[in-house]
């Protein structure tokens, strides 16, 4: 990994806060220095859209993947390109485009829901370079899905390879796979963190230790987990007395980083949804036999629910009261950005799966460039005190 793409000079030297705080600058920062970097030390870079994407083939191939997740800007010009009623992340993410904040050589969007699935269009028609969409298996359960996916993930590879003049081999998408799997692995350790300890880690910084593996290279992703995770775990801070809760609802556009803050004064974020699909696999993918096989596989029965995928074998109410109890759990906060449609038609089941079952939750809506808390902040301070004093 060459030298000016690295976020983190020297990231051992740093202590605790300053690699929290780089962090967060990062993620924050709506310009993609980091992505910049990469193009200027001579990478190509592929831009995918929420909410999964098979990362390893882009590693593979040589290129850097990005996670394009909206941001907090005024979307002038995307507006002119998209209907009012859809969702602010469409409209975001092209406006980084067209103003140049983002540069790519390629972007792959996914049929998640219909706004996604045209925005691949949209892309190709405003920029001088390859848009896919990756045709995930609209039913999972069928018994040629995983046949089908790795299909998939074979032609995007010869896309991919073609804008990197890169020929993969397996060995290549195996090497792949072991990094990435480390990664994940390092973010289920936070996410431990999160649920046994949440007082040593701010809701803030816990999402932008894993939003720095969507746009920067994974090798430094680890180095900085691996710097990070031994540093919270014996990190002094006393434990305050707050309501422990899930936070499920940002599984594509996510909250901003303030909404975040105000919440994580109010209660602790023991588990969440949030940036799903950098999260997706629930154990590692095999590291032997056919790599594009394993990921494919690994997609179907080795992952998380969402919204955006409809699996018999993955009940979503189900396995949202069952992230609330690993968690210990007191409340949800189940929220949806507007004008999503898989979100908020999913409300409706989690809200009688939690009535059900007697946990309380607090419901609302978010978007992505919101920047006035002031009547939500003090709506969920009251929620929470309500609970924690009743």
């Amino acid at each position: 990994m060459n030298e000016p793409t690295r976020c983190f000079h020297d990231v051992q030297e740093m202590d605790l806060d300053e690699v929290l705080s780089t962090c967060r600058d990062v993620v924050e920062e709506r310009d993609y220095e980091a992505v910049e970097r990469w193009r200027e030390a001579g990478g190509k870079v592929v831009g995918h859209f929420q909410v999964y994407f098979p990362q390893e083939l882009a590693h593979a191939a040589g290129l850097l993947p990005v996670k394009i997740c909206g941001a907090t800007v005024e979307a002038t010009d995307a507006e002119a390109r998209f209907g009012s009623y859809l969702c602010s992340i469409l409209k975001t993410s092209l406006q980084l485009g067209l103003e140049e904040r983002l540069v790519l050589d390629m972007f792959v969007s996914h049929p998640i829901c219909d706004a996604a699935r045209n925005l691949a269009a949209v892309w190709g028609r405003n920029f001088n370079y390859p848009s896919q969409i990756l045709y995930l298996p609209q039913n999972p359960n069928s018994a040629s899905s995983a046949t089908y996916l790795r299909g998939e993930y074979k032609r995007l590879l010869g896309e991919l390879s073609k804008i990197s003049g890169k020929s993969v081999t397996e060995e290549d998408l195996r090497a792949s796979i072991v990094l990435f799997n480390r990664s994940r692995a390092l973010v289920r350790d936070l996410y431990r963190i999160k649920r046994e300890t949440p007082w040593k880690i701010a809701a803030e910084d816990a999402y932008s230790l894993v939003a720095l593996g969507g746009m920067t290279p994974v090798e430094e992703h680890i180095e900085v987990l691996e710097k990070v995770l031994p540093l919270l775990k014996n990190r002094e801070i006393k434990r305050e007395d707050r309501l422990r809760v899930v936070f499920e609802g940002g599984f594509c556009e996510q909250p901003p980083l303030d909404l975040l803050r105000l919440l994580g004064r109010a209660a602790y974020i023991v588990d969440d949804d949030l940036l799903i699909g950098l999260r997706w696999f629930t154990s590692e993918i095999p590291e032997t036999g056919d790599p594009l096989q394993n990921i494919a596989d690994a997609y179907l029965d080795r992952s998380s629910y969402s919204p955006v995928q409809h699996d018999d074998n993955k009940p979503k109410e189900a396995m949202l009261l069952q992230r609330v109890h690993d968690a210990d759990a007191e409340a949800v906060v189940l929220t949806a950005a507007k004008m999503c449609e898989p979100g908020l038609e999913e409300q409706v089941a989690y809200v009688l799966a939690l009535e059900e079952k007697k946990i309380p939750y607090f419901l609302s809506e978010f978007e992505e460039n919101m920047t006035h808390f002031g009547s939500l902040e003090l709506q969920i301070e009251t929620f929470s005190e309500n609970l924690l004093f009743d």
